[in-house]
């Protein structure tokens, strides 16, 4: 019950760049442009521009909380609230160093204080997924992660993980980690590196995602201590189909590494890449998202990651949706099911993960 608090083992990606009027004083994100296909030809055939919000907005689904403010303390609180319904222990902040932010929206790093302190009011840890950033390396990711433990490391919701040597430790999800050659990482993730983070006050669990199967060995030689597989949409990349998700885990096993599938109720992103709709994926009123967690539950991880708590332009989100209709727009919604269905629908998938646990355990 959800009275007993959140798993710890089940971790969201969340994302903190959504702005409002009231608070930005303009829509961010939820105006995403219309991004164009790389090919001059194709693209010539699909709509540009951006959208204009409030009733039309960057996402096929809308949110219950219309185009909110990530800087909308009562819009955070509620966002705690549902992770907290569904049973999600960690939530993992979508960061970017101070000064810098995606395309589409603002520095977010001054928000940090605020979500760690509305985490704790329920329990909720927070960990960090380090964004791609022009320019990013490992000598500014080793910057980026002591700014982030001397700045953060000491907040009651930071999160840490206890590893099997009984450390407890920081983790770090690296989002786009094979941008940056698996030598410049071993700089930074091996003892020996020539600016180790290793046995410093530094140290941490970092896991890097897993795209392609190359990747497995280069995530090895990194030094990364384990790896992520983020998109919501199966079959999309190696990584991301169920199908190849016990031989990735038989490969982590036997080179100590973690394994940390995500999984997702779904995926669509045409609304922000028209052209992109062969990797939609139909939410099947749940049936998608459960056999996502039941190709999870069958490698037996330490921790299952979900894609997403609110990324809303790929249709990952499990946060509450309503339907909504305006004269240009019908958005898709979770009817015949009611605007909580999928944090509803975690929460029960939770209890079986932790009994399944205590199974695998004896």
């Amino acid at each position: 019950a959800a009275e007993d608090g959140p798993s710890y083992d089940l971790h969201a990606f969340y994302y903190a760049w959504y702005g409002s009027p009231r608070f930005e004083g303009r829509y961010l994100h939820w105006d995403h442009a219309l991004v164009p296909h790389w090919d001059p030809k194709v693209s010539a055939s699909y709509p540009r521009g951006r959208h204009r919000p409030p009733d039309d907005i960057g996402s096929s689904f809308y949110p219950a909380l219309g185009p909110y403010s990530s800087r909308d303390p009562a819009v955070v609180d509620e966002h705690m609230g549902q992770l907290r319904a569904a049973a999600i222990g960690v939530l993992v902040l979508s960061w970017y160093p101070p000064g810098l932010a995606d395309d589409n929206g603002e520095p977010s790093d001054s928000l940090v204080p605020f979500i760690l302190d509305a985490a704790q009011r329920y329990a909720i840890k927070v960990a960090f997924h380090i964004q791609p950033y022009k320019g990013r390396d490992d000598h500014t990711v080793h910057e980026n992660i002591k700014y982030i433990m001397d700045k953060y490391g000491s907040h009651a919701a930071f999160y840490k993980y206890k590893t099997s040597t009984g450390r407890s430790l920081p983790l770090f999800y690296i989002y786009d980690s094979y941008l940056t050659p698996a030598e410049s990482w071993a700089n930074l993730l091996t003892p020996s590196g020539s600016h180790s983070l290793r046995n410093t006050a530094y140290d941490a669990v970092f896991i890097a995602l897993l795209v392609e199967e190359g990747h497995k060995n280069d995530i090895l030689s990194a030094g990364y201590d384990g790896m992520y597989t983020y998109f919501a949409s199966n079959g999309f990349s190696f990584g991301s189909s169920h199908q190849n998700w016990k031989a990735i885990k038989t490969f982590c096993d036997s080179n100590n590494l973690m394994f940390i599938p995500s999984v997702g109720p779904g995926y669509i992103d045409t609304s922000i890449r028209p052209w992109n709709n062969h990797n939609t994926r139909n939410r099947v009123n749940g049936k998608y998202y459960e056999t996502a967690l039941q190709a999870a539950l069958m490698v037996r991880p330490e921790i299952v990651s979900i894609t997403s708590f609110n990324e809303w332009h790929e249709g990952t989100q499990i946060e509450k949706a309503v339907p909504k209709k305006t004269l240009t727009r019908l958005y898709l919604d979770y009817l015949p099911h009611q605007p909580n269905m999928y944090l509803e629908l975690t929460r029960r998938w939770a209890e079986h993960f932790s009994k399944e646990k205590e199974q695998w355990l004896m």
